[in-house]
């Protein structure tokens, strides 16, 4: 306690007080010197007890800290009664459940690390395989015909891991918080354009047809860019629901309160225990033929919802897979 140099010198005054008091005191009359020695020595028990007794709650409340420091489990800060360690105790209080909610969230961030790196390895194993398999096929096929189209199949192969790295890439730097979007007047015809463009040659090979109603003059705010690439990876999902000879409609309306375009496929549709993990990233669905690699959806959300936009999916009543993407105005 003494160690604290307020204390001390406030305990040097009130000894040099007592003792002035006890010598006035004397030199009025012996009686009264007694009386103010023990006034004095009273007042100076209490204060040493008093102060005693504070010095140990904080104490205990400096363990408590500690122990939250160093990763403690569930520590009961307890109650105080009214008073400057009650504010006291409360602050340290609301210390230790952010601590504890920020532990928690870097726990549940570090096990999803773990669990993305996993499924990562497992998402580049598959076509790594192939690719090793199709090399030692052309390796030991002399047919020329033959190795030209193994060297396709591995090209697909590559470019399909090219296409998974790039967006586990941009889905990292979304995460990380990094991208930064630009806010640009976005005509939303061009956009669809724009994400529709590099599909086109897929979808006539496929006899995918498509259907487009995007009035002209509907603009929105965001980033052309990063939208485009949304939308592109939704029609990828629509296209691979629909198949061959399958059908995709895009469609847009603009109202007072938001901007909305779907885009609707009349495949499958989804299984109702799908449609709550349709959007997470490597959910591919219970089907063992299902496609892809589970990601494109997780960065088409990633992307719209990070323009303040949202966007869902549901079961069309007529059939089929149905998109929405809507901006508020």
């Amino acid at each position: 306690m003494f160690r604290n140099k307020e204390i001390r010198w406030l305990g040097y005054g009130c000894l040099i007080v007592a003792i002035l008091g006890a010598a006035a005191g004397f030199l009025i009359d012996r009686a009264a010197g007694m009386l103010v020695l023990g006034v004095t020595g009273g007042f100076g028990g209490l204060f040493f007890v008093f102060m005693r007794f504070r010095y140990r709650k904080i104490a205990e409340l400096s363990e408590l800290i500690d122990l939250v420091l160093h990763y403690g489990e569930r520590v009961d800060i307890g109650e105080e009664e009214e008073g400057e360690l009650s504010i006291l105790r409360s602050e340290i209080t609301k210390m230790t459940v952010r601590i504890r909610e920020q532990n928690d969230a870097l726990k549940r961030e570090k096990k999803h690390l773990a669990d993305s790196l996993a499924d990562i390895a497992h998402q580049l194993r598959t076509p790594l395989t192939s690719a090793n398999l199709v090399l030692t096929l052309m390796e030991n096929d002399p047919d020329k015909g033959e190795r030209k189209k193994l060297l396709r199949e591995c090209e697909e192969l590559f470019s399909q891991m090219d296409w998974l790295l790039t967006s586990l890439l941009k889905l990292s730097r979304l995460d990380a918080g990094i991208v930064e979007f630009n806010t640009e007047d976005v005509d939303v015809a061009g956009l669809v354009e724009e994400a529709v463009s590099p599909l086109l040659i897929p979808m006539e090979l496929h006899d995918i047809t498509l259907q487009k109603d995007v009035p002209a003059d509907i603009r929105i705010t965001g980033d052309a860019g990063w939208l485009s690439e949304a939308i592109k990876n939704i029609l990828k999902n629509c296209m691979e629901s629909a198949g061959d000879g399958g059908k995709i409609e895009i469609a847009c309306e603009d109202t007072l309160l938001y901007t909305e375009l779907t885009v609707k496929d009349n495949g499958a549709g989804f299984e109702p225990e799908q449609l709550h993990h349709i959007f997470d990233r490597f959910y591919r669905g219970k089907k063992e033929n299902a496609s892809g690699y589970g990601i494109g959806l997780a960065l088409s959300k990633t992307i719209i919802t990070r323009q303040n936009g949202t966007v869902t999916a549901k079961n069309h009543p007529a059939g089929g897979a149905l998109f929405t993407i809507r901006f508020s105005k």
